[in-house]
């Protein structure tokens, strides 16, 4: 069957990246403004800590926006930028104890495959509290809840209720919580960019097992931060959170990425006619009864999810466009590929099922061609992300402006990026998986490049707001995903 469920992140071809001198205007004079970033702290969650490639590794914190916009607080009189590094040598690890992605060769293409068997646990079991104070306060996984929560590093709270990224870096990981340990350096500047994970873990789990926290108790935990640093006086830039529903992770593979030739579109109508014909039913008669079979077409036709609605007695239903699938729903349609390359078994037992009017089995054999809950969004899923992170933006908005704050539009930046791209030295900075240049191949995070756009979102918001002159990164030297 020739099909898009073939996407497995299979890569055809990739484009060389050019790159060209940059121009810079001689007649620049960077200046501090009113701000004094002497001793610049960023808060935030993975997306400040560098994380890349489903993983935090050496590499990709050294181009955290943050420690390339401490580059720009050089020129104006900034201080040394620490960050709880990884060993460069290391493989790092990711969330679930995985190894960072790189792209390798798999059935002859070039795929996402980790880097190695694990992770390296050693960075969990390590403390390298005694190489900070660190600058970089951004924690992967952390959200606005969980930043201000005493003994988020303590592993004796039990699995699921402390961050061993955190418990690395924290100075007690009995008693502090992320923003103790950052408050406590007396920053002079900060920059708070905390929020995504409030929204992304029930994107990520397609809306199962998993809640979107509520903007209540977003709005109460944002402002304690804020006034925390806000405490002695200290200036800083806040950022929104993109709608994560736009980045690669939930893009990339479309609702209708079943691609049919005309002649496996009609063997498969024709395999159900025959099973309808040989138990003297009719479609008709089974749309009556709920049960409503597919009629499949050349081109492309719509995945099949699961359906809990009790009056579909077929137990799925086709998506519909505006709905997504999870990049991490591969292995899941790996399993529905095969299923349907053993097509005339599985009517087989469609048909045995429905000679018995046995519902419970119709929807057992039909769930073998459906993605899971957890592998796609619905349409109302989506709604409940957008309508969330709209509020939740809205908060951080009237925050920036109730305290003179920069205000740094994520959320506009990286629409900019999905709808018109970058033009950067000759090269296109594009959202496409892999070879676009703005996202890493875990689908969420940035590439260097990418790193490098966000950071000057920062540095034009600053300059804005405090009359600075800070320059922005040049792009040059930094490119996208490393191919091989």
């Amino acid at each position: 069957m020739k099909t898009s469920l073939k996407y497995f992140i299979a890569i055809i071809c990739a484009a060389v990246l050019m790159t060209a001198c940059t121009t810079r205007d001689e007649t620049f004079t960077p200046t501090k403004g009113n701000a004094d970033f002497s001793n610049y702290v960023a808060f935030g969650n993975s997306l400040t800590a560098g994380y890349a490639d489903n993983a935090l590794y050496y590499d990709g914190q050294i181009v955290s926006f943050p420690n390339l916009l401490a580059e720009q607080m050089e020129n104006v009189g900034g201080g040394e930028f620490v960050q709880p590094l990884v060993d460069p040598s290391s493989v790092g690890i990711g969330s679930d104890g995985n190894a960072r992605l790189v792209l390798g060769a798999e059935n002859g293409e070039l795929t996402p495959v980790p880097a190695a068997d694990q992770g390296d646990l050693s960075i969990f079991t390590t403390s390298i509290a005694g190489e900070g104070p660190f600058n970089n306060m951004g924690v992967p996984g952390a959200t606005s809840q969980t930043a201000i929560f005493p003994g988020y590093g303590n592993p004796a709270n039990g699995e699921g209720n402390y961050n061993p990224f955190f418990t690395r870096m924290t100075t007690d990981p009995v008693d502090a919580s992320m923003l103790t340990d950052a408050v406590a350096q007396d920053p002079s500047f900060f920059t708070v960019f905390i929020g995504n994970n409030d929204v992304l873990g029930y994107a990520t789990a397609g809306g199962a097992n998993a809640s979107i926290t509520p903007v209540s108790e977003f709005s109460s935990a944002y402002d304690i931060i804020i006034e925390a640093f806000t405490a002695n006086g200290a200036k800083g830039a806040v950022a929104n959170i993109p709608d994560v529903t736009t980045t690669p992770f939930f893009t990339y593979i479309p609702w209708n990425a079943m691609e049919l030739e005309e002649e496996e579109a009609n063997q498969l109508n024709g395999g159900i006619d025959l099973m309808l014909m040989s138990l003297d039913l009719s479609r008709e008669e089974l749309a009556e009864m709920g049960i409503i079979l597919p009629e499949f077409e050349e081109g492309a036709n719509p995945l099949f999810v699961y359906d809990e609605n009790p009056e579909n007695l077929l137990g799925v239903r086709e998506m519909q466009e505006g709905e997504l699938v999870l990049l991490t729903a591969q292995a899941r349609l790996m399993e529905i590929q095969q299923n349907f390359d053993n097509a005339e078994e599985l009517m087989q037992e469609i048909g045995a099922a429905l000679a018995q009017m046995d519902f419970e089995g119709i929807k057992t054999a039909m769930r073998k061609l459906a993605l899971k809950d957890e592998n796609a969004l619905t349409y109302d899923e989506v709604e409940e992300i957008q309508e969330a992170t709209e509020n939740f933006n809205q908060k951080i908005k009237s925050v920036a402006d109730q305290k003179d704050l920069a205000h740094v539009d994520v959320n506009a930046f990286l629409n900019k990026v999905k709808n018109e791209g970058f033009i950067l030295n000759g090269r296109e900075i594009t959202p496409e998986f892999v070879t676009g240049g703005a996202f890493s191949l875990d689908g969420i995070h940035l590439t260097p490049v990418g790193n490098v756009l966000l950071a000057n979102e920062f540095v034009q918001a600053i300059n804005k707001t405090y009359d600075a002159h800070l320059p922005k990164v040049d792009p040059t030297n930094y490119g996208g995903v490393e191919f091989p």
